[in-house]
């Protein structure tokens, strides 16, 4: 349906009571049934929780204007309801965020340096090589006696 026919037709059930309205409403169901090129739309689980209560009341014969009284506080209630729903979705995301973040590994900590120096370089004169039959030794010259051995 085009948008200029669609508005048209707005502003006509806008001067309607509501008791012509639930008329009207059985008669365009009618034609969809009929005549609908592509099915309608699919209702949220909030709308089709509303229609349901709507036609359970419609089919009870209860008056239209309670109808219409009944259906403004759901549509009241299902406003409050959706903004819960948005901020449960909210939080989780949060919460998922954070924990994405927790458990994202840390780099690795720096390798700690060597617990000893290696053995200082044989004393001498620069150049010279231990005697063969002097034994090596890794520790200072001038240690205490008994050190080492």
């Amino acid at each position: 349906m085009n948008e200029s026919l669609r508005d048209r037709i707005l502003r006509r059930l806008d001067t309607l009571p509501d008791e012509r309205g639930y008329q009207l409403l059985d008669y365009v169901e009618f034609l969809e049934s009929k005549y609908a090129d592509k099915t309608a739309q699919v209702p949220n689980l909030f709308q089709r929780f509303t229609e349901g209560v709507e036609d359970s009341l419609r089919a009870g014969r209860v008056s239209a204007s309670t109808i219409a009284e009944t259906m403004g506080l759901l549509n009241k209630a299902m406003g409050v309801l959706s903004g819960v729903a948005a901020a449960g979705k909210s939080v989780a995301t949060d919460v998922m965020g954070a924990a994405t973040r927790t458990a994202t590994p840390a780099p690795p900590a720096p390798e700690p340096p060597p617990r000893y120096a290696p053995p200082p370089p044989p004393h001498g004169p620069p150049g010279s090589q231990p005697r063969s039959d002097e034994p090596r030794r890794s520790w200072p010259a001038d240690a205490p006696p008994g050190f080492g051995e």
